[in-house]
């Protein structure tokens, strides 16, 4: 599904001459997202995480003056902490995720796309064992369906933030991601790549950040 959202958030580094400029974004995730502009939150998936398959497209317009830092919150559906869905029946699985962006200008050039020169940093990872998916009765926390977690570091899709310890986003190429329901429906610049964590189905909450100059 797509819908088209209108925000503003200016840059609060930038410099004082700076003016701010209209970008539109088109964003695919599997399976849900939110979209912040140093630090202000310009979209959000229509679509809930709660839902199973969420496969969607979502295209949305923005105000920022550069530069400005894009900060995406990218999650997997899990049923719980055990990083499985379809728990208790012959679907049980490990999910897996994936990630697209492209960003234009009011005059239709590309200012920004997801490649391996964003940082992303996982928050989520389970279960720390893949045999997890073959586990009757799975419990999180429990024998191979471990998991670890972490708060979202403060400020992190801000200016301010030394994001130096972060690690280059990984790529996939489509055969690995499989996107679906949306994906097609936008007609992706040749250099936007799928992005997510070093794992597509145990990394299951990634943030994602980029400085647009």
């Amino acid at each position: 599904m797509k819908r088209t959202l209108t925000v503003l958030a200016l840059a609060s580094a930038a410099p004082v001459a700076a003016f701010a400029e209209t970008y539109s974004a088109d964003v695919w995730a599997d399976n849900w997202f939110e979209m912040r502009i140093n630090g202000v939150q310009v979209a959000e998936d229509s679509v809930p995480i709660t839902t199973e398959r969420s496969f969607n497209a979502e295209s949305f317009d923005f105000d920022a003056a550069r530069p400005f830092v894009i900060g995406v919150v990218a999650k997997d559906f899990k049923e719980n902490d055990t990083g499985l869905e379809y728990i208790g029946t012959n679907r049980q699985q490990m999910g897996d995720g994936g990630l697209i962006v492209q960003i234009k200008d009011a005059a239709g050039a590309t200012v920004a796309v997801t490649d391996a020169g964003w940082q992303c940093m996982v928050t989520h990872v389970a279960p720390l064992d893949k045999s997890c998916e073959s586990v009757d009765d799975p419990v999180a926390g429990e024998g191979a369906c471990g998991f670890e977690t972490e708060d979202e570091p403060t400020g992190w899709d801000t200016a301010d933030f030394d994001a130096t310890g972060w690690a280059a986003a990984d790529v996939y190429s489509e055969a690995e991601v499989s996107p679906k329901f949306g994906y097609d429906e936008i007609s992706w610049d040749t250099s936007a790549e799928l992005i997510w964590g070093p794992d597509l189905e145990q990394s299951n909450t990634v943030l994602c950040r980029l400085t647009v100059e």
